[in-house]
């Protein structure tokens, strides 16, 4: 059976309002990510952890940014038919007609709450955790990715609150990028982009489990879906808001079924970025991935013995666009390295360095801001 790659099963561009069930349920040391874009008319939105996936179930976290006037953020919890004490705060880090990145970090106090790499607000438990098995999003906003992180479940399905069976939306990007504002027009707002100093929270982490997205698999190999809760797990800590350029040791060096996830955004105005793998004990760079703006390219090459090979530029899908969100994975084979992008089969890049086990070092330079990387 082929694995893949830990870390992919998002839901993709759901319907709101949005129910999905967090399998296995909540526990320390989880994390939940979302990613949105604020649109310009909005009242409020709100999200929810429920004891279930039905309107009156428990809520162990309610969490309500309202745009009236008075802008706030309300949190709260509902037990037994009754909301409890408000919690509130007239500091408002969502902006309309921007795009945001936020994460719901799962600790032993409660729930730590980071939007755009900034540490935001602390919740305290009043229901256990361990009760929480869904989340509920509703209101004014536009979502397009919601990652469970670390439980080796995943989000796995969901489905639009208006009714059962509504499909997995685990499908990939769209090919023309991220849709913009209220999910119509191509790509995130202009006045957009990612906030300065953001980036990725400190406290968060990629999703261990999922599989693919559904019926996916990469093309070529046996195909499929791996199941959520039977992911091998990544190496290590990952790596949040690097500087670039970045270079890292791999942890115990390149093999067969190692995959390294990148996520970060193209900035405005960016001309051209590399992801180098270097072999070891040398300055080689057995393959070289050369995204180029400009000339929408994403060029491929290695360096063997000072020398450059031959440019390989044919793909399947351009997912780079200045101002917006990517999300990769590269899998190394036994015979190639394999390029994941939005969760789309993107190239292949045959071995040209046979003792690919030496490569033990990668590099990102050039035109990039990284939020994450995890081996």
């Amino acid at each position: 059976m082929f694995v893949a790659p830990p870390g992919y099963q998002p839901v993709y561009n759901p319907s709101i309002p949005y129910v999905g069930p967090i399998y296995g349920g909540l526990r320390s040391g989880m994390s939940i990510y979302i990613q949105g874009v604020i649109p310009h008319k909005i009242t409020r939105f709100n999200i929810n952890l429920q004891c279930g996936e039905f309107d009156g179930n428990d809520i162990g976290f309610h969490f309500s940014p309202r745009f009236d006037g008075w802008d706030k953020v309300v949190f709260n919890s509902f037990q037994e038919g009754q909301w409890g004490s408000e919690e509130k705060t007239h500091h408002m880090p969502f902006s309309k007609g921007d795009a945001f990145e936020m994460v719901i970090i799962i600790n032993q106090e409660g729930y730590q709450v980071t939007v755009n790499g900034r540490d935001f607000h602390m919740f305290k438990h009043r229901i256990p955790v361990e009760r929480v098995n869904a989340l509920q999003i509703g209101g004014d906003v536009s979502i397009q990715t919601i990652n469970v992180i670390g439980g080796g479940g995943g989000m796995g399905g969901g489905y639009p609150a208006g009714g059962m069976g509504g499909g997995n939306m685990a499908g990939g990007y769209p090919a023309g990028g991220y849709p913009g504002d209220q999910m119509g027009g191509g790509g995130y707002p202009q006045g957009g982009g990612y906030p300065q100093a953001g980036g990725y929270p400190q406290g968060g982490g990629y999703p261990q489990g999922g599989g693919y997205p559904q019926g996916g698999g990469y093309p070529g190999d046996m195909g499929g879906c791996y199941p959520g809760g039977n992911l091998p797990v990544m190496d290590g800590q990952p790596i949040y808001n690097p500087p670039v350029p970045y270079s890292s040791m791999i942890p115990g060096g390149m093999s067969p079924k190692k995959t390294i996830v990148i996520r970060g955004m193209v900035p405005l105005g960016a001309n051209r970025f590399s992801i180098n793998f270097i072999v070891g004990g040398s300055r080689d760079i057995a393959f070289h991935m050369n995204p180029r703006l400009q000339e929408r390219e994403v060029v491929r090459n290695s360096m063997i013995g000072g020398s450059w090979g031959t440019e390989e530029r044919e793909i399947s899908i351009n997912p780079f666009r200045e101002g917006e969100y990517f999300d990769m994975s590269i899998r190394c084979g036994n015979q190639r390295f394999k390029v994941f992008v939005n969760g789309q089969h993107m190239c292949d890049f045959f071995h040209r360095f046979q003792n690919y086990n030496q490569i033990d070092t990668v590099e990102l330079e050039g035109d990039v801001q990284i939020s994450y990387v995890h081996f």
